[in-house]
């Protein structure tokens, strides 16, 4: 016998697949109940007829490619209704929060009831050592991978919750018809200024606002790269019809810019947002007034600052 032929022979599991059709009832029965009882069930996040009904898919699923010839090697197309029925379970474990340990032992808990079978009915210990060892090549890499479908959930997860985050942390307010104001808070990289320049320039297209107001009051620091950002963001909102005004220009933000040789002459500044709104009001041909004390006589108006 060769050692591909023997190792072929250990892959096979006929009494495997027995006690699978004919104890299918009593089989689950016990799996189920091991999970109820188990400390990893969970029942704060999963009630007992999904993990009934979870544990009946998977076990049918699981009866069937064990029938049909499936290899523990799951690429083969036989296993394509198990990992249908593991990636539904993956994804509703990393969505309630179970550990990756808790969702793994949704199919490693299955070894206790098939190994108590196995040893009822196979008297011979090289049969049962057989039976075993198969046993355990299908339930391994099935529990394995259902950890790589439960990681690979949490990380899309994760990549959805930071875009919204993203979006939230960017929002375009109206403070004036005509004027947009986006006020930026923390470190602005290449992934936020996409969503940065996407949200700006679709406000621009809905409002039909001419100028723009980027307010950089939160950003912590201003190096060359943040500059370009801010840059191409002006640049793709004038190609909108908008122009950009930059406030939130402190003392050291403007020594770092004059340090590292950023052109920002094409671009009016300010040092507040109060300052680039009044500029705003200005190009629009409105001014601001105030407004006198009850009793107090009117004063003129006063012209804002100039652009």
């Amino acid at each position: 016998m060769t050692p591909m032929q023997s190792s072929m022979n250990e892959m096979r599991a006929p009494r495997l697949l027995e006690i699978l059709r004919r104890r299918e009832e009593d089989l689950l029965k016990d799996w189920t109940a091991l999970q109820l009882a188990s400390a990893s069930r969970r029942p704060d996040l999963i009630n007992e007829d999904q993990v009934r009904q979870q544990s009946r898919d998977f076990f049918a699923a699981f009866a069937d490619a064990v029938e049909s010839g499936a290899t523990p090697h799951l690429a083969d197309p036989r296993w394509d209704a198990v990992r249908r029925v593991l990636k539904s379970a993956s994804e509703d474990r990393a969505r309630q929060g179970f550990t990756p340990s808790e969702t793994a032992t949704f199919v490693f808990s299955l070894k206790q009831p098939l190994f108590a079978e196995l040893g009822r009915i196979v008297k011979s210990a090289d049969e049962l050592a057989r039976e075993t060892w198969a046993t355990n090549l299908f339930l391994d890499a099935l529990g394995l991978h259902t950890t790589e479908l439960y990681q690979k959930s949490r990380e899309e997860m994760i990549g959805r919750q930071q875009a919204e985050m993203l979006e939230l942390s960017t929002p375009v307010v109206t403070l004036w018809k005509g004027v947009l104001a986006l006020p930026l808070i923390g470190t602005l990289d290449s992934e936020r200024t996409q969503v940065v320049m996407e949200s700006l320039l679709q406000r621009i297209v809905d409002t039909g606002s001419t100028i723009a107001i980027l307010d950089i009051t939160g950003v912590p620091t201003v190096d060359t790269l943040v500059a370009q950002h801010l840059l191409k963001t002006v640049a793709a909102a004038r190609l909108m019809g908008a122009d950009c005004i930059i406030s939130g220009i402190r003392p050291q933000i403007a020594q770092t810019i004059v340090h590292l040789g950023v052109d920002l002459n094409s671009v009016t500044t300010k040092a507040t947002l109060a300052d680039a709104f009044a500029v705003a009001l200005k190009r629009l041909g409105l001014g601001v007034r105030e407004v006198a004390p009850a009793g107090a006589p009117p004063r003129p108006p006063t012209a804002p600052p100039g652009a």
